[in-house]
């Protein structure tokens, strides 16, 4: 209780994205009220000329009888069903406008929501005294007591209006048919914009107050608050896990690669790159795995266990850490040194096999200096160690 009284925050934008989900909108029945009876009566003031002759020809068809007409027996029902048809051409129509303008009303208080939610079955609804709650709470009541000043205060204009304009119907009376019609439609569309008048005030007080209820409705407690907060973080910390997984499945992944590489370029304790190159499968070399710091030794330990050649080569570890991606071939502008570090270990290989002599030290790589991160002009410049190859 005492937390339900302790709602004085307004909602946040997750309770209202939940509450126009469940149905909660701002909807003003005030404004659709003047929607359709504004847009009614503007419809007829533009079709006034074609309704009266339309319900002069409808009359005049209506009333004739003859001979002939009398003599059939089914000729009433036959004359009915014109004049019904007759009657819905033109009031599906207008019927059709007034459901238009209802769904314009409540676009324009609470905009466009479309859910399903509202009519899913509930067993609390069939609860009597839960009923009976809602029936007597504040906003029921209120919406009650508007409802009511507005029926009287529309039955007063129009009971005072009909009132002094008396005089104008009994003068239909005189006058032809066309005329009367004609007449009386006027008269009754000066009656209309009258109660226009008291729709307008009402539909210009109940919109803002709508939307003033609403948002009291929505407002949390400081406790709904913290709840909502603790949610949202505890969505953080289970993506971040997540996140922290799929990064070590990729690290298991990557070091799973290392024994099949060719072999690893290293900076001798900050990078290490294992390189793989298969000349009828790839167009160039593959970066298999890459890492700084622990994961540059784990990859170093891997590879010198399962025997790949660990070069160590600071400015092209560099480079190859900085510009490739696991899985991806090398940039082109990497091909000459890459491919002479992999000469160098071809014959390197094929020297302890005996298949060949032992290859003389390995030259210094050239790489280009913008591609290292320590010769880049941005770059602070760093000391080399020589290369050096570790079977």
């Amino acid at each position: 209780m005492a937390d339900s009284q302790d709602r004085n925050l307004p909602a946040s934008e997750k309770k209202i994205r939940k509450a126009r989900q469940d149905g909660q909108v701002a909807r003003s029945r005030d404004l659709a009220h003047l929607m359709v009876v504004g847009g009614g009566g503007a419809m007829l003031v533009l079709l006034m000329p074609r309704l009266g002759d339309w319900l002069a020809r409808l009359l005049s068809t209506g009333l004739r009888f003859d001979l002939q007409a009398l003599a059939q027996p089914d000729a009433m029902t036959r004359q009915l069903a014109t004049l019904g048809w007759a009657w819905l051409m033109v009031l599906l129509p207008l019927g059709a406008v007034g459901i238009a303008l209802a769904l314009g009303a409540s676009l324009a208080s609470g905009g466009w929501n479309f859910t399903f939610k509202p009519l899913a079955p509930k067993f609390s609804k069939l609860d009597p005294l839960a009923g009976l709650g809602r029936m007597v709470s504040g906003q029921h009541l209120g919406d009650l007591v508007k409802a009511s000043v507005l029926a009287l205060l529309l039955g007063t204009v129009g009971g005072v209006w009909l009132y002094l304009h008396l005089g104008q119907f009994h003068d239909a009376l005189t006058m032809p048919l066309p005329v009367a019609l004609a007449h009386t439609g006027q008269s009754l569309l000066n009656g209309l914009a009258l109660l226009l008048v008291v729709l307008v005030v009402f539909a210009a007080i109940d919109v803002p107050l709508q939307r003033l209820n609403l948002r009291n409705r929505l407002k949390m407690s400081h406790q709904e608050v913290k709840q909502e907060h603790k949610e949202a973080e505890g969505n953080v910390e289970m993506k971040g896990r997540i996140k922290a997984r799929m990064r070590e499945m990729a690290k298991k992944r990557m070091l799973a690669a290392v024994p099949k590489a060719d072999l690893v370029v290293m900076n001798p304790t900050h990078y290490a790159v294992a390189l793989k190159y298969d000349e009828g499968a790839m167009a160039a070399p593959r970066v298999v795995a890459k890492g700084a710091d622990l994961m540059a030794l784990k990859i170093r330990d891997i590879a010198r266990e399962h025997q790949v050649p660990v070069l160590q080569s600071p400015p092209l570890a560099r480079a190859l850490y900085t510009h490739t991606e696991v899985d991806h071939e090398i940039p082109a502008r990497l091909f000459s040194a890459v491919a002479q570090v992999l000469a160098y270990v071809y014959q390197l290989r094929a020297a302890m096999a005996g298949r060949g002599a032992m290859p003389n030290e390995l030259p210094p790589i050239a790489v280009p200096p913008d591609l290292d991160p320590q010769t880049a002009p941005d770059a602070q410049p760093a000391t080399d160690a020589h290369a050096e190859a570790t079977p």
